[in-house]
């Protein structure tokens, strides 16, 4: 594995931008280096890695993620989340536990947002046992970004969604002062609009929600 993650250090540090960097940095408030490759260059990186390497061809490697999610700069995390989205069919129901170390770890919304609709959503929809056994514990945690994880896990079902779930998760969430949870309330409201929108209309006229959350939800409904 090491020679794996070398052979992905060398390329992106051969397109190390400085210039970038600060501004890339900046924008994420701070919180993390960046090597100040952006996305577009990124992507076309990550593709030549993908193929030289033939890494998604192979099962699924929690280690790999691990050690990408364990380098400084952020765009190595950027990669494991598209390592994992190209291996969400692969994913098990026993990843589920290494979901949530990697929501607990170098957390913000870039990674959690990435994690929760696509590789956990996935885990969830295979394993519906999972919510009862895991996610509903998310949605309680003193931790924020697994609470904003459990209402978003959801955010892709569409028709499918279990809508009683995601009140519930709501209406527990409602009261929170916290910017990222009442941001994640309105962004689910909105996208389980485009599937059932008089039933959002409806939860949104009962329910006392932030006014974040509210204008955030509301944004397709007439």
């Amino acid at each position: 594995m090491s020679d794996t993650i070398n052979r992905l250090t060398n390329l992106f540090e051969k397109n190390r931008n400085e210039a970038n960097a600060g501004p890339m940095r900046k924008y994420m408030k701070g919180h993390f280096p960046f090597l100040g490759i952006k996305k577009p260059l990124r992507s076309q990186l990550e593709k030549q890695f993908f193929k030289e390497t033939g890494i998604l061809k192979e099962p699924f490697q929690q280690d790999f993620v691990w050690d990408l999610w364990e380098k400084e700069e952020r765009e190595y995390q950027y990669t494991a989340l598209v390592y994992l989205e190209k291996s969400l069919k692969k994913l098990q129901k026993t990843d589920l536990p290494f979901m949530e170390k990697l929501i607990l770890t170098k957390s913000w919304w870039d990674s959690v947002d990435a994690i929760a609709p696509k590789p956990v959503g996935e885990i969830a929809a295979r394993y519906p046992e999972v919510i009862t056994e895991t996610i509903d514990g998310w949605a309680v945690s003193d931790n924020m970004w697994l609470r904003r994880a459990a209402i978003l896990f959801q955010l892709k079902y569409k028709q499918q969604t279990d809508e009683e779930l995601l009140y519930r998760y709501i209406v527990q969430n409602s009261g929170s002062k916290e910017f990222f949870i009442q941001k994640a309330i309105g962004w689910a409201l909105r996208e389980y609009s485009k599937s059932n929108p008089a039933s959002v209309k409806a939860f949104i006229a009962g329910e006392r929600l932030a006014p974040l959350s509210v204008r955030e939800g509301s944004k397709y409904l007439t």
